[in-house]
Formats: C-alpha cells, sequence, structure tokens
C-alpha cells in the first residue's frame, strides 16, 4: 500500500487511531453527550439498556467517520445538526449490533455479555428497533430530503445483507460474488452513507461527495475484510469478542473461500464444524494453518490492503488538509491492527 507521506504507516496502530480521532476528539466528545441524550426515555428499561450500550464503548468509528469528512470539506463538525448526524450513525450501528448478536446468538459483545444474553432476546429485539427509529427521528430534525434517502437506503441494505446472510448459512459453496455481496450491504454502506453525510452536512460539492461515498465503500470493505480475517486468526483478548465464531456460526468468509478453493477436499470438515457447532476433530489451528500453506490467508489480506489503496486514492482530489490526510491515513490503521 502507497503511504508516502503518510507519518500513520510507520505508527503502532493505536498510537495511529489515537492521533487521527484526537483531531475530532471534542466532537467526539460532544457525540458522547448526544448519544447519552438521545438514549433518554421514560420508560426505565430503554433508559437503564440505553446507558449499557453507551457504556459499552467502541472506537467510534463511524461518527468520527462523518466528523472528519464533514472537516474534510471544509464545513464545522461542532455545529448541532452535525454532532446529531454523527450520533444517529452510531445509533444506527448499534441497532445493528443488536439485532446481529440475537441472530448470532453471541454471548458477548466487547468484552460485557451482549444485549441478548443480559436482557434476553424478547427485549433485544425490541431495543434494536427502538435505536432505528430514535436514530430516524432525530434525522427528520435536518429536514433534508437527500440525507433521508442515505439513509433509508442504507438502512435497507443492511436489512438485505443480512437476510441474505441467513440464506448462505451452513453453506461450505459460497462463492466470493455472494460474500463480497452481503460484505458490502452489511457493512460498506454503512461506512459509505456516514462519510457521504458528513460531507454533505458541510456544504461539499458533487465532486467531493462522490470521492466521500466512494471512499467509505472501500474503506468500509477493507475494514470488514480485515476483521473476518481476524476472526480466523485471532483471540478473544484481541478482538473483544470470542473469536473463530464465523465458522461456528456457519459463515464462511473469504480466507475460507480461498481455502476451500485450493483444497476442495477440506469441504466436509468445514461443514462438520458448521454442522456441530464446535470444531472438535478439526481444530480451528489447523485451518488457520491449512489456510496459511495454501496461501488463502495472504489472498484475503492483499484483497483488504487492494480496498485500503483505493480509499486512499478516492480522495486524491480532495484539498489537502490535517483532516482528509487523516482519512487517508485511516486505511493503513485498518491493515495494521493485528493483522
Amino acid at each position: 500500500m502507497n503511504t508516502s507521506g503518510n507519518t500513520a504507516a510507520v505508527e503502532e496502530p493505536m498510537a495511529a487511531a489515537r492521533r487521527i480521532f484526537s483531531l475530532v476528539g471534542p466532537e467526539l466528545a460532544l457525540v458522547e453527550e448526544e448519544f447519552e441524550r438521545q438514549a433518554r426515555s421514560n420508560i426505565q428499561v430503554i433508559a437503564y439498556i440505553g446507558d449499557y450500550l453507551r457504556e459499552s464503548g467502541g472506537k467510534r468509528v463511524r461518527p468520527a467517520l462523518t466528523l472528519l469528512a464533514n472537516r474534510a470539506v471544509g464545513g464545522d463538525a461542532r455545529q448541532p445538526n452535525v454532532v446529531r448526524m454523527a450520533t444517529v450513525m452510531e445509533f444506527l450501528h448499534t441497532a445493528t449490533l443488536v439485532h446481529d448478536d440475537i441472530i448470532d446468538n453471541a454471548e458477548t459483545r466487547r468484552n460485557r455479555p451482549s444485549i441478548n444474553s443480559r436482557f434476553g432476546n424478547q427485549t433485544a429485539v425490541l431495543m434494536g428497533d427502538w435505536l432505528y427509529m430514535s436514530a430516524f427521528e432525530t434525522s427528520l430534525q435536518e429536514r433534508s430530503l437527500t440525507v433521508l434517502d442515505i439513509l433509508t437506503a442504507v438502512t435497507r441494505k443492511m436489512t438485505e445483507g443480512e437476510l441474505m446472510q441467513l440464506t448462505l448459512l451452513g453453506r461450505a459453496d459460497v462463492s466470493e460474488e455472494q460474500y463480497f455481496d452481503v460484505l458490502r450491504r452489511k457493512t460498506a454502506y454503512l461506512f459509505s452513507a456516514c462519510c457521504e453525510i458528513g460531507a454533505l452536512l458541510g456544504g461539499c460539492g458533487e465532486g467531493e461527495r462522490a470521492a466521500l461515498r466512494d471512499y467509505g465503500m472501500n474503506l468500509g470493505t477493507a475494514f470488514q475484510l480485515v476483521d473476518d480475517v481476524l476472526d480466523f486468526t485471532s483471540d478473544e483478548d484481541t478482538l473483544g469478542k470470542a473469536a473463530g465464531v464465523d465458522l461456528l456460526e456457519g459463515k464462511v468468509t473469504l480466507p475460507l473461500i480461498h481455502l476451500l478453493g485450493e483444497r476442495p477436499e477440506l469441504t466436509k470438515s468445514v461443514q462438520a464444524v458448521m454442522r456441530e457447532g464446535s470444531y472438535g476433530e478439526f481444530p480451528r489451528a489447523s485451518f488457520v494453518r491449512e489456510a496459511e500453506k495454501a496461501g488463502a490467508l495472504e489472498r484475503a489480506r492483499s484483497r483488504a490492503a487492494a480496498y485500503a489503496e483505493a480509499a486512499s486514492s478516492s480522495l486524491d482530489g480532495l484539498r489537502q488538509t490535517e483532516y482528509s490526510e487523516a482519512l487517508r491515513a485511516i486505511p493503513a490503521y485498518i491493515l495494521e491492527r493485528e493483522m
């Protein structure tokens, strides 16, 4: 990946993240306050779970992208409407996590009990719905059909992605095309929407809007590719959630697609793990070892690097500021996180 002129390339990932996010640190603090405000409710269970979700933290990547995109086109990210919309993007993301954990029967999220395991599936479903509706209620304050069009489109795509993934669960014959179709809908379109809405609120031109929309799509794709490789190779402490669960949940990601392309005789072992919900006779370490030998992990990492490079290249037409350079540094940070 070309990182010339980019000091983040030689930094430790966490140091790079701190430097990048510090540019919008005061605005992210306002987002935290707005999250707390939007999550308030006179219904006790909603207020309690809202606080639980907010305190669970997370990297706040999506609101940070909204704020940085806004600054990159000359906007003032401290404006209340920008802070509100950055919070809306985090609400949408949080809602998808709550619903995903129900579908996946996940026990933990960010090293804490997931909402479904702590409060039950019925409460979690309704809380996810409440988050979605709250996000749209807040976004209506913008009185912008363009913003609403983006939000409704991305919410529909995320739901489609979840439904598409359900149809592929337990199948070892998932194609690369199917994998990327689900990935874009579940992850990349929201990244793209964050960047596009941030730019729109900053009064961008059409060229800047398109550049940041494309940047978000490529960045989101790289982000999820890295996440899928890390699930395949890392431990629970690194991820902040259970590791190696994608296959246990019946999800075949890109490293396994490449591995089965090279070693089709492993298909029965993969199917057995998905069917039994445990690695049993074929330990996870064996899959990782075989994937390394077959070059499957390297191919997946290379695809992530290509999308990261495309994300950086999308910004070539933007004026050079500390904010556009911070956006340009994020792809390198994503690639370097424990990968």
